[in-house]
């Protein structure tokens, strides 16, 4: 079965057939690379046709993910702000969120 998921940059995937998750780490059209890196930390490659002949679907991303990156500070993670907010419910407007 081929794949209908195609790459994005830091979106996260599983191979159906292995279970293996990573994430797109860069797509180079000029070498025709899509650029993996998976959830122990290895990275691999993909070009166009072994790609699009493999079986990926989207993930959300691994709640443990950071683990192949171990000794990383939660800063160096490119998030600005690590407190959990939460909307002020009298400041939600529900039209604000329909189409």
């Amino acid at each position: 079965m081929a794949t209908i998921a195609d790459p994005i940059i830091g979106s996260w995937y599983k191979e159906l057939e292995s279970k293996l998750k990573f994430k797109v780490i860069a797509i180079d059209e000029k070498d025709d690379a899509i650029e993996i890196q998976y959830l122990n930390g290895d990275i691999g490659e993909y070009d166009n046709e072994s790609w699009y002949n493999s079986s990926f679907d989207y993930i959300e991303a691994p709640e443990d993910w950071t683990i192949a990156f171990d000794g990383i500070e939660t800063d160096d993670l490119g998030y600005t702000d690590t407190d959990e907010h939460k909307p002020n419910i009298e400041d939600v407007d529900i039209d604000d969120y329909l189409d």
